[in-house]
């Protein structure tokens, strides 16, 4: 399955959802990956290269002996179809375990 096709399946459909240009989007991510020195600057590099800036950012180290990473990330003025083709990239990143999205309006 090819990024692109992964990050349509993280478009959202839903009519009930408000129209995004009548609202800002803030688009999470919670990221579950292996403690790692250069995993942070690489999943912020796919922020960087898009000139774009996270709204909030948190990482701490978890598991037995504090073997891994959870960062959660908020990104704002993303559109579905961009949030989703991030959080596909995120997934392919070497030590990235899991990548969650979900989406909110301000």
């Amino acid at each position: 399955m090819s990024v692109d096709q992964l990050a349509k399946t993280f478009t959202n459909t839903d009519p009930d959802t408000p129209d995004a240009s009548t609202t800002e989007r803030v688009v999470c991510y919670s990221i579950r990956a292996e403690a790692d020195a250069g995993l942070m600057p690489r999943v912020l590099h796919l922020l960087a290269k898009r000139d774009l800036v996270a709204e909030r950012l948190h990482a701490d180290r978890v598991g037995m002996g504090g073997d891994e990473l959870s960062i959660d990330l908020q990104v704002a003025g993303l559109d579905a179809h961009t949030g989703g083709f991030i959080a596909a990239c995120m997934r392919q990143i070497v030590g990235v375990q899991t990548v969650l999205m979900s989406e909110k309006a301000l």
